[in-house]
């Protein structure tokens, strides 16, 4: 049988019915039941499946190689950290290879049980993890092994149950901080343009901004708070949601500059001002905020600072094998998306 062109583990994952976790750790000769090697096996022969050649070259030097596990690199908000990681380990002379799974928990397992297999000595998580425990078990799962065999992890974001090395960017604090800042302009009708909630990320921002306002004794409706994706699209799209909602919010606070910034493209598209008509917030501080016009009011993480951490604790030797938390805070900064009320 002639292979097919671009068949990937996704295919034999699917042609199989099991995970893509399942499918990599069964062709990698790793621990699964013998049914599911078997189904696995049959799948790839069934459709002359046959590893990436460029990966398998690469496994050569994978003691050189440092697996970055991200959700979206097109982000400006990964690319900024996955930066910093690059810059340390170029120091250390250190390969980097580098995958989304663009918030697919099923990849993020999968990606893990790759650089497993490859023999990588370290792999970084970059981003949020997410509310679900199946997910957190089978993460550990995966993980547990490549620890006790001398791999190291760090993460960057939260995750609940990891018991390995963690840069925090402190979320919650972050968004109450907004929160008081926005109060003091004067805004006491609020919206919110969340992320999936069953991000880690999510639950911090949203929590952190709700519980301050409600601390100065104001509510944030329920029907003022629109979820979509952490895109600019999404932002677009919840906007515009919010608009057709008919919200008396004076001020929107999306959860990610991104989110932002579609925002405040959808106010434009149906003639509305910023900050005039109503004054949009972000979070994060990714580069281009700043060069907008009006300039967006966020607050400013160290972004490629929590990449460079995030690889020195990965390449710093921990032989109690605890925790290490390091928590890095972030400042509100205003710009001209935001104005007091009346102004």
């Amino acid at each position: 049988m002639q292979p097919r062109a671009h068949v990937t583990l996704e295919d034999v994952a699917r042609a199989a019915d099991v995970s893509l976790a399942t499918a990599s750790r069964a062709l990698n000769g790793m621990r699964v039941t013998p049914q599911l090697r078997d189904r696995v096996l049959a799948a790839a022969e069934k459709l002359a499946y046959t590893p990436n050649a460029h990966a398998r070259a690469l496994a050569g030097a994978s003691d050189r190689t440092v697996g970055v596990i991200c959700h979206d690199v097109t982000d400006p908000y990964f690319a900024a950290i996955a930066g910093g990681v690059m810059r340390v380990a170029g120091d250390n002379d250190l390969l980097v290879m580098l995958a989304s799974t663009f918030r697919d928990p099923e990849r993020e397992i999968a990606y893990v049980s790759m650089l497993r297999a490859e023999r990588a000595p370290a792999i970084l998580l970059i981003g949020s993890g997410f509310e679900d425990a199946r997910w957190e078990r089978a993460l550990e799962a995966e993980l547990k092994p490549y620890l006790d065999g001398g791999g190291r992890v760090a993460v960057v974001s939260r995750h609940r149950s990891l018991k390995v090395d963690s840069v925090l960017p402190e979320n919650k604090a972050g968004a109450a901080a907004m929160a008081r800042a926005l109060l003091d302009l004067g805004h006491r009708r609020f919206a919110v343009l969340s992320g999936p909630r069953a991000l880690t990320t999510v639950a911090d921002r949203l929590g952190g901004f709700r519980e301050e306002l409600a601390r100065a004794g104001v509510a944030l409706d329920p029907a003022d708070i629109v979820e979509g994706p952490f895109t600019r699209d999404g932002g677009y799209g919840a906007m515009s949601e919010l608009l057709s909602r008919g919200s008396a919010a004076t001020c929107v606070f999306a959860l990610t500059d991104v989110m932002a910034i579609g925002a405040c493209a959808a106010l434009r598209d149906q003639g509305l001002s910023v900050p005039d008509d109503i004054s949009v917030a972000g979070f994060d501080d990714i580069p281009i905020v700043r060069d907008l016009t009006p300039a967006l009011t966020t607050v400013a993480l160290p972004l490629q600072r929590l990449g460079e951490k995030a690889m020195e604790l990965a390449l710093t030797e921990n032989n109690g094998r605890r925790r290490r938390l390091l928590r890095m805070g972030g400042e509100v900064v205003l710009r001209g998306s935001t104005a007091k009320v009346g102004s």
